[in-house]
């Protein structure tokens, strides 16, 4: 038994020196991931080695440093393409609410008896979606397909129907009508 607390201080000193080596070689890897001001790479004798602080904390500037260009470069590319950052806050819709970058759109396809009907609203305005569907209905319009995409706050949705035989043309023109209103409705509250 006088054997056994020498055995377990070896044991925790093998475990804290392996600890030591792992966190170097951590350190190592880290500071080997960071660009430097001057190339230390042969590490001529007039220049001193960094403190472990002192690279964790030019690994922090480093991580800083790319937070702030990649923010810079997606203004950018929103601003390449068109596409303009704005507050959240500060985007109201025709009726007063907060709903994205623009007030809701709608864009109805005619293609012989189908219908494409286009719809843009903001992430709180998904009722819009709901109530085309239920017009598109009323109307004898058969839904085949239904999808939507979202990019950041606005949502596009897209939904093809097919509408009865019997004077496409009219009744593709009575739904377009009506689609509109009821957006223009909505944005007149």
């Amino acid at each position: 038994m006088e054997n056994n607390p020498s055995s377990s201080r070896t044991d925790r000193k093998t475990a804290e020196r392996n600890r030591r080596n792992q966190m170097k070689a951590l350190y190592s890897q880290l500071n080997s991931l960071v660009p430097h001001q001057n190339s230390r790479v042969s590490n001529p004798p007039s220049e001193p080695v960094l403190s472990l602080p002192d690279q964790l904390n030019e690994a922090a500037s480093y991580i800083k440093r790319l937070q702030t260009n990649l923010e810079k470069m997606k203004e950018k590319k929103d601003s390449l393409m068109g596409v303009e950052r704005t507050n959240y806050a500060s985007m109201i819709s025709c009726n007063g609410t907060t709903t994205g970058l623009r007030p809701p759109q709608i864009e109805v396809r005619e293609m012989g008896s189908t219908l494409e009907v286009v719809l843009i609203t903001g992430l709180d305005s998904q009722f819009m979606f709901n109530e085309t569907i239920r017009v598109l209905h009323e109307e004898g319009a058969e839904i085949i397909n239904a999808s939507f995409s979202v990019v950041e706050d606005t949502v596009f949705h897209t939904i093809h129907s097919k509408v009865e035989d019997s004077a496409p043309s009219n009744g593709a023109a009575r739904i377009s009508q009506r689609l509109k209103k009821f957006v223009q409705d909505d944005c007149a509250f």
